[in-house]
């Protein structure tokens, strides 16, 4: 009988030996599959301008209506050109149309300092569609600053999806 319980208790160890790395196995695998998920996962920020599309809306069917800007800047992305110059072909096509072209920024600095960047991103905007044949009285320009955040948050990703310019049809 003192062999059967040996016999037992060394089985019983070996079982919870194997129970114990199968676990740690798992939870190896898991963390792998954790982190890389993590670091493939798209990211909508370049820099610190965004690139996402969650608070983008359309002029047209694949013309955007948006352009977003690094922090305190008013000099446009490769990416904002693109998306003007799709703008622009819009705009000569619907040659009646006219715009507004709002300037936003995030929530930091002051209302006068977020009202004149907001200026000078629309205008930045304004003139490049200038350049692709877009009459400036076709267009008006107009800053809300941070008046106006499509998010509310107080992060990065927020931040960078306040700092913007919109092109908004006039009825």
């Amino acid at each position: 009988m003192g062999d059967n319980l040996k016999y037992c208790l060394q089985n019983l160890g070996d079982t919870m030996k194997f129970k114990t790395n199968l676990r740690n196995i798992f939870i190896i695998i898991f963390a792998t599959l954790a982190l890389s998920a993590c670091s493939t996962a798209k990211k909508s920020v370049s820099g610190d301008v965004y690139t996402g599309s969650d608070t983008v809306e359309y002029l047209a069917s694949g013309v955007k209506d948006r352009v977003f800007f690094a922090t305190n800047k008013s000099s446009l992305t490769s990416a904002s050109r693109e998306t003007l110059r799709k703008q622009a072909t819009f705009l000569r096509k619907n040659k009646k149309l006219s715009v507004t072209i709002e300037g936003h920024a995030d929530e930091r600095g002051t209302r006068e300092y977020n009202l004149a960047l907001g200026e000078r991103r629309a205008n930045a905007v304004k003139d490049y569609l200038m350049t692709y044949g877009i009459s400036g009285k076709r267009m008006s320009v107009i800053s809300y600053g941070k008046e106006r955040p499509v998010n509310t948050e107080s992060t990065p990703l927020a931040w960078s999806q306040n700092r913007r310019s919109v092109t908004v049809k006039v009825k």
